[in-house]
């Protein structure tokens, strides 16, 4: 291989992808419990207002500050889903140009013998 052989940095690029990926998967497993959370407290503050099931002061508290927790969790997390596939976007952009720059040869099928 020479030295402008781009085929350890594609490697190293497409490693990359792949942790990106993930912390992707995460964020949006995150902001699929931050939007259980909201909803959650949402219905626990309408119970409690409603007075259906005589939960006091403590749960509306408890309510309001799932709610909020859940806002600031799903913030973050969809911000830092859109950096990530951001990066995932300039990465696999890099590779393409990478991958172009390779010399590649057309292989083609051998035909087939028949028995």
């Amino acid at each position: 291989m020479t030295e402008d052989d781009p085929t350890d940095e594609i490697s190293d690029i497409e490693a990359r992808i792949e942790a990106l990926a993930e912390i992707a998967e995460r964020c949006r497993k995150y902001i699929l419990a931050s939007r259980i959370a909201i909803a959650s407290g949402a219905a626990l503050l309408l119970i409690t207002i409603l007075g259906l099931f005589g939960f006091g002061q403590t749960a509306a508290l408890g309510s309001i500050a799932l709610i909020l927790g859940g806002i600031v969790s799903l913030g973050s997390n969809v911000s830092t889903l859109r950096q990530t596939d951001d990066a995932i976007h300039a990465a696999e952009a890099l590779r393409a140009q990478l991958i172009a720059r390779i010399d590649l040869r057309l292989v083609e099928d051998a035909p087939l013998k028949l028995m």
